[in-house]
C-alpha cells in the first residue's frame, strides 16, 4: 500500500528555563493511505504532540514529516497553511465551533477562507450533511445543539475541503458512551465508504479498536503497534 503519513527519526523538545524536555524521540513510522490508526497513550506520552506534528500545526525540533510525499520542513508558512487548509482536517475534543455562526456557516468556513464560493458549495454541503446526519440541524447554532451533535458539526467542517486525512484528538473525550459509540461509528463510515484515512489520538480502549491498527506511546517513542485481530 502507498504510504500517505511518513516520519524519519522525529524529534520535539521544549525548553523551560534551562531545562530542555524532549517530549517525542526518534519517531519513525509510516501510515497508509486509507488506514485508521489510533495512537494511545498515558498523559505525557506525546501522543497529542506527534498528532499536533503530522498535522503540521506544530514544528519539529529535528527529523522530518512527509505528508503525500511533501516535506513539511520544506514548505513555508504560506504553503503550510494552504496545506492544512486542503490536504488534512482536525476535529478536536472540545469542537472549536465559532458560537454565532449556524451549523452550514460552521462547516463551509474553512472552504470560504480558501477562496471557494459560497455558490460553489452547495452540492458539497448537502452531502456532508448527509453524512453526518445533520440535515434537519443545518440553521441551528451550537448551543441549540448536544454535544455529539456539535462534534458531528466539526467532523462535516472537516470534511468541506475534501481533505485525504483526518486528524482528531480524543474525538469523544467529552461525551458520553453512548454517543461516543455513535460518533466513532461515523469515523468508520467515513474511513470505509470515503475513503478518508483517519489518525485518532484517544485514551479509550474502546475507541481506540476502531481503529486498523494502534500505535502505543511510553515516555515519548513508539512502544508498541498492535494490529487489529
Amino acid at each position: 500500500m502507498d504510504s500517505i503519513i511518513e516520519t524519519y527519526e522525529l524529534c520535539k523538545s521544549y525548553r523551560m528555563g534551562c531545562n530542555e524536555i524532549e517530549v517525542l524521540k526518534d519517531i519513525n513510522m509510516k501510515i497508509n493511505k486509507g488506514e485508521f490508526v489510533s495512537i494511545m497513550g498515558s498523559s505525557g506520552s506525546g501522543k497529542s504532540t506527534l498528532l499536533y506534528l503530522l498535522g503540521g500545526l506544530d514544528k519539529p525540533s529535528s527529523g522530518s514529516i512527509k505528508i503525500n510525499g511533501k516535506g513539511l520542513s520544506t514548505m513555508g508558512d504560506k504553503k503550510l497553511s494552504t496545506m492544512r487548509r486542503r490536504e488534512v482536517g482536525f476535529v478536536f475534543q472540545f469542537y472549536n465551533l465559532i458560537p454565532n455562526l449556524n451549523v452550514e456557516d460552521n462547516i463551509m468556513l474553512p472552504a470560504l477562507l480558501d477562496g471557494k464560493k459560497v455558490e460553489d458549495l452547495c452540492s458539497r454541503l448537502e452531502e456532508i450533511l448527509d453524512i453526518v446526519g445533520l440535515k434537519d440541524r443545518r440553521g441551528h447554532t451550537p448551543r441549540e445543539l448536544s454535544g455529539g451533535q456539535q462534534q458531528r458539526v466539526a467532523i462535516a467542517r472537516a470534511l468541506i475541503n475534501e481533505p485525504n486525512i483526518i486528524f482528531a484528538d480524543e474525538p469523544i473525550g467529552n461525551l458520553d458512551s453512548k454517543t461516543g459509540i455513535e460518533i466513532m461509528e461515523l469515523f468508520k463510515r467515513i474511513n470505509q465508504y470515503n475513503g478518508k484515512t483517519i489518525i485518532q489520538v484517544t485514551h479509550s480502549n474502546e475507541a481506540a479498536k476502531y481503529g486498523e491498527r494502534t500505535i502505543l506511546m511510553k515516555d515519548g517513542r513508539i512502544g508498541e503497534v498492535c494490529l487489529k485481530r
